[in-house]
């Protein structure tokens, strides 16, 4: 009698994406790249700051994929960052798919980091961390979009976790700290939850007389069929969507943006 022993399974590739990017005197001053994460620079249009567009070539996320992303705008300088399209995290077997984000602006210097929707797969398991540093007199406007399953194709989170969390320091000082934990995706139609909601998005607006564009931005959100709201904190502007319908949250975030931003969204919003 012969044992058949039969050979272990070779353990699966993760994916450590990277990017880091600087912008100084009104141009690029330093790009590092590595796939599956690829940064892209569009000719903007005319009176635009510099554009850079994060693409994920794989498609997207699955469980211990890994991605760094490093934005920093120096002294005086703007530039924008946007993705190229929604990022994709697929249903894991058991370990997370981990994404940094980190955010630098000098004195009189203007970022936007524009996302897409994350679209979490059922059963995806994503941690997610954003940290923002502005120097006293810096600018910054940044949001994120997060779609509870595939809901175009019928699919809801049933299971998997969502962690996205938020730091924000000016001047070194901590002013804002935020973080939603998902580990029981049943709070999505509890009442005191999510309340049937299927998308949320957080934007942020730090910049002067935050109290104005609050105002401003409650009245574009006064005929929105969603729940959302707005207020400043510690002088930063702070809105928030809920919605049962992604493509509707999509739409009133982007108008949102679009008049925080002074002018159109970037073309790559309407790809």
């Amino acid at each position: 009698m012969f044992d058949a022993t039969s050979p272990s399974e070779p353990p699966l590739t993760r994916m450590h994406g990277r990017a880091e990017i600087s912008f100084a005197g009104g141009r690029l001053a330093r790009l590092y790249q590595r796939a599956p994460l690829r940064v892209l620079f569009p000719d903007p249009p005319p009176g635009e700051p510099p554009q850079a567009a994060l693409v994920t070539t794989s498609g997207g996320l699955t469980g211990g994929d890994r991605q760094d992303i490093a934005v920093a705008v120096g002294e005086g300088t703007r530039a924008s960052v946007v993705a190229s399209a929604a990022e994709k995290i697929y249903r894991s077997t058991g370990a997370d798919a981990a994404v940094e984000v980190s955010l630098a602006a000098g004195p009189g210097a203007w970022l936007e980091f524009l996302p897409q929707e994350t679209i979490l797969f059922d059963g995806a398991r994503l941690r997610r961390r954003t940290t923002v540093d502005l120097a006293a007199t810096a600018e910054v406007l940044a949001g994120e979009m997060l779609v509870f399953g595939r809901t175009a194709r019928g699919e809801r989170f049933t299971h998997g976790l969502a962690r996205d969390e938020w730091r924000i320091r000016r001047d070194g000082r901590l002013v804002w700290a935020d973080a939603l934990h998902m580990a029981d995706p049943a709070v999505l139609a509890a009442r005191a939850g999510f309340g049937g909601a299927v998308a949320c998005a957080t934007l942020i607006l730090a910049a002067p007389d935050p109290a104005v564009w609050r105002d401003r931005v409650r009245d574009l959100l006064a005929g929105y069929g969603g729940r959302a709201g707005a207020t400043v904190v510690n002088g930063m502007l702070v809105a928030r969507w809920l919605d049962e319908d992604a493509q509707a949250l999509r739409n009133n975030f982007g108008a949102v943006w679009s008049a925080l931003r002074g002018g159109a969204m970037p073309r790559l919003w309407h790809i």
